[in-house]
């Protein structure tokens, strides 16, 4: 009988890949999130696959509206938004404009696990009490205020802000709305514009300032919390914030400065019993003046 021989390469294991990844699997019980392998493995954006799989994981009632998304992660508003809009062309994800009994418009989303659409037998379904709205312009989709919730009421679309038409050239523009977008600069030296970014930007300022917003509110709300890198022109993302930004509230009424503020008499000593009392002059207070009148009339 042979000798075994030990310099033998051992038999690799029958299971066991010889490339790529190998799974080391844990099994969870508490804090964690089932994804579908259609999501998780979508074609695409990887900034969409992250945003839809942190979606999931939030529970109900959590802001995923893009300033919410943008504290989360490092990319900018342009990503984000096209991470949602992506989702909700796919049919994971819908954004539906609710009026509130006081008129208020709020926007609700909707994530689904499974695309809106699609027969899988464990899809999650659309609510038989609830009607489909019909599906709004790309301009009134994103908002900066949004919540992941359950639907509860019916849903009405608030109507969509009209677009001002562009001025042929930068002397056709609002000169107060050209004036507020050269003075960016002085705030971040990047947002330099061009004369044609300027003049196809000036009507959206122009609304604003057409609204009671004053210029240095619009300034302060164009520049803030941009991305320390810009992956796209600054006039991109100067209108992709006039256009999903509301409107800020007006500011408080104060009184006209021509209302006449009533006149307070001054203070007198009275010259009978020495009290004060307010009079334009001196004499006798209201009780002395009866008591004189009562003891001439007896």
């Amino acid at each position: 009988m042979a000798d075994p021989q030990f310099n033998a390469p051992s038999r690799a294991d029958a299971g066991a890949p010889t490339s790529g990844v190998i799974h080391v699997r844990t099994r969870l019980t508490a804090d964690f999130t089932v994804i579908s392998n259609a999501l998780a493995q979508r074609r695409g954006s990887a900034v969409t696959v992250g945003v839809a799989a942190y979606i999931s994981s939030l529970p109900d009632g959590s802001r995923v509206s893009i300033t919410a998304l943008c504290e989360h992660f490092t990319e900018g508003e342009i990503l984000i938004s096209r991470a949602l809009g992506e989702l909700e062309a796919a049919g994971y994800l819908e954004r539906r404009r609710e009026r509130l009994p006081a008129g208020q418009i709020r926007t609700r989303t909707y994530f689904y696990e499974v695309p809106v659409g699609d027969t899988t037998p464990d899809g999650p379904p659309d609510p038989p009490s609830l009607p489909r709205p019909r599906k709004l312009p790309t301009a009134e989709k994103s908002t900066p205020s949004s919540t992941m919730t359950t639907p509860t009421t019916e849903a009405t679309p608030a109507p969509v802000r009209d677009q001002p038409e562009e001025p042929s050239s930068l002397s056709d523009a609002d000169p107060r709305a050209v004036a507020v977008l050269t003075s960016l600069r002085r705030v971040d030296p990047r947002l330099v514009l061009s004369e044609q970014e300027a003049a196809r930007l000036a009507p959206a300022v122009a609304q604003w300032l057409a609204a009671d917003v004053a210029p240095s509110q619009i300034t302060a709300l164009l520049t803030a919390r941009l991305p320390d890198r810009f992956l796209t022109r600054p006039a991109r993302i100067l209108a992709f914030r006039l256009r999903e930004t509301p409107l800020p509230p007006p500011p408080p009424r104060t009184l006209a400065e021509h209302v006449a503020r009533p006149v307070v008499p001054p203070l007198q000593t009275c010259d009978g019993c020495e009290r004060a009392f307010r009079a334009p002059e001196s004499g006798h207070c209201r009780d002395c003046r009866s008591t004189h009148r009562l003891r001439a009339a007896g």
